[in-house]
């Protein structure tokens, strides 16, 4: 049974507490966020990620946006997304146009979720690079395995973490005030999985809760368990659980193990909280929510509205990243002006607002009350689905 009122007022404190800026002031938040120069030059920004996960591409699209919005860059029509990064960053550079920053050609590094090619060649490789060199003066870290791997004393480039689901889980920075390191910034919002998992609660009331995710550190960062089993706790709900892997295995396997664990849990579960993981991907989500919607499974996305879109029953709305990527914008903004990474506000809290499938919940038989709808901002009647053959 939907608890309206209890539902109502975590929104409504929501509201009052979360603002799509910085809420705690740093030194470095003083300093400027317009276009300059670098003594006469441009800035030489490179790119670095754990491999080619859909986010990371959006998420530097919508700072790339933020930086147009300050006109550090010239308005650009950016194609669909592109599943080879790699091909998608030579296409960046050679048609984004900048008086200010040049997003350098052969500066983009992936390792394609391979840990031990990430170990013994991406890593040593880049930090080589950024010693020897010394011909890069921003970076572009996106992920968790991106963050780590920068957040050390071997690299001293100003560099932002983004995409990153709990930076501090994953030992990328001391705490959400400080990085701990001179040159690392990572967005953090230290509460927000929590913050789901209540709201998700109280619309639904579930006893057991399914989630799927890869038994590792990493893993359990990506899926915020330490968050889940916090609330499950305080609440006195049962998580119930299916490992999947997706390190050091083809996207397609990881994509099997995801939608094989979803559906040995459905019928166990009352719901499911889709964690982020790289075997659920708008083209396999179909897989995942056909045993969900059998067994009237109410879903919650972790990741945002874009599962929403293709099924999953709600989540936070998102706007396409927009105000994360002009939260990262005008970091890199002050960077460049001449702050320390480590000296701005890290802390960054989204508009609290819902994505809601209304076909979802037609085919589970979940009556969204007056309340919810009134605080969705993003309601969708129909169910989208991305063919294996689509670039997603």
């Amino acid at each position: 049974m939907i608890r309206v009122h209890t539902l109502l007022l975590h929104l409504l404190l929501a509201v009052a507490l979360a603002m799509p800026a910085a809420v705690l002031a740093g030194a470095g938040d003083q300093y400027p966020a317009a276009p300059v120069l670098n003594q006469g030059k441009k800035w030489r920004c490179a790119y670095y990620e754990g491999g080619s996960y859909p986010d990371y591409q959006v998420i530097f699209l919508a700072t790339i946006s933020g930086l147009i919005k300050q006109g550090w860059v010239e308005p650009i029509e950016f194609p669909e997304y592109m599943k080879d990064h790699g091909a998608f960053w030579q296409w960046f550079s050679e048609n984004v146009k900048s008086d200010y920053l040049e997003f350098v050609a052969d500066a983009f590094y992936t390792s394609d979720f391979n840990d031990d090619f990430r170990r013994q060649t991406t890593k040593p490789i880049f930090l080589k690079r950024l010693q020897e060199q010394a011909d890069i003066d921003f970076i572009f870290a996106m992920g968790t395995w991106a963050g780590q791997d920068l957040a050390n004393d071997e690299n001293h480039i100003p560099t932002i973490v983004a995409s990153t689901s709990n930076p501090i889980a994953a030992k990328i920075i001391a705490s959400a005030e400080d990085s701990g390191w001179d040159h690392i910034h990572a967005v953090v919002d230290p509460d927000r999985y929590e913050r789901q998992m209540r709201l998700f609660h109280d619309m639904v009331g579930f006893q057991k809760l399914g989630v799927v995710y890869e038994n590792s550190p990493e893993g359990r960062t990506f899926a915020a368990i330490d968050d889940l089993e916090k609330v499950a706790r305080e609440r006195g709900f049962e998580i119930v659980s299916c490992e999947a892997p997706f390190s050091n295995i083809k996207k397609r396997v990881a994509e099997e193990k995801n939608a094989e664990c979803y559906t040995k849990i459905a019928s166990q579960v009352d719901a499911v909280y889709l964690t982020v993981h790289r075997g659920v991907t708008l083209a396999n989500l179909a897989n995942i929510m056909k045993p969900l919607i059998e067994n009237k499974v109410p879903s919650f996305s972790m990741k945002g509205s874009d599962e929403v879109q293709h099924g999953v029953l709600m989540s936070i709305s998102q706007a396409n990243f927009k105000y994360v990527g002009e939260f990262h914008a005008e970091v890199m903004g002050k960077i460049l002006n001449g702050a320390k990474p480590r000296e701005i506000t890290q802390i960054w809290k989204a508009p609290p607002k819902i994505a809601l499938n209304l076909k979802t919940a037609q085919l589970i038989g979940f009556d969204p009350p007056v309340d919810i709808m009134m605080a969705s901002d993003e309601i969708y009647e129909t169910i989208s689905v991305v063919e294996k053959s689509e670039k997603q």
